[in-house]
């Protein structure tokens, strides 16, 4: 007896009908998760970014959102280089209390090291830290904060003490000790806080206004 060649078909057809239902139920159930877990994965990122900003303002006040009250400035001619620097101001009742910079010391021995600096309205340094690098481990060290104490000696300086000219390395005339064997880090990275502070000095006005929106 010869079968329904209908039978195949069908069940091919509902092989496909199947398929697609499971497809659209995982799709579906992807988006569900992915909505549930969005407002969790913004929220850890927010206090990762926050927690960045505690470890230079050293528990300052400050009662904005440093995250949406931003500013980019970008100076070739003073930084040598087009990359831009962001900065993000701390507020207090309204009034500024530090400008928080993040940039790049572009001459490091193995690239680019990214640091955060905090800087007080009189141009005063309040904290530095490394954000990344890619210097020689072991050599490179010393501009993590969590394995030594070197990059601290920044706080408390300003473009006048010491003075513009001395903010280089002991080896090169300047204020700074270089650390043992790392010359070119040390260098890179005490004359990009030098050239950082001059970027706040030139558009400190700029800086310390008010927000052109009213943040919450």
């Amino acid at each position: 007896m010869a079968g329904n060649p209908e039978r195949p078909a069908r069940r091919t057809a509902r092989a496909a009908i199947v398929l697609a239902a499971a497809a659209i139920a995982a799709f579906g159930l992807v988006a569900v998760v992915h909505e549930a877990t969005r407002d969790r994965i913004a929220a850890t990122a927010r206090a990762r970014e926050l927690a960045r900003f505690d470890q230079v303002l050293g528990g300052l006040p400050h009662d904005n959102d440093l995250l949406a009250d931003t500013l980019t400035l970008r100076d070739p001619e003073l930084l040598g280089t087009t990359e831009a620097v962001t900065a993000y101001r701390a507020r207090f009742h309204g009034q500024p209390v530090a400008v928080v910079l993040e940039f790049g010391a572009t001459d490091g021995y193995s690239g680019s090291i990214r640091l955060l600096l905090a800087v007080a309205p009189d141009g005063t340094v309040l904290g530095v830290r490394t954000v990344s690098h890619h210097e020689t481990p072991g050599l490179g060290d010393f501009i993590d904060a969590g394995k030594s104490d070197w990059m601290q000696r920044f706080s408390g300086k300003s473009l006048g003490n010491p003075a513009a000219a001395r903010w280089r390395v002991r080896k090169d005339g300047g204020e700074f000790d270089q650390y043992t064997g790392a010359t070119i880090t040390s260098r890179a990275v005490v004359g990009a806080i030098g050239r950082t502070l001059q970027l706040f000095a030139r558009h400190r006005d700029e800086l310390l206004a008010a927000p052109a929106t009213i943040q919450p």
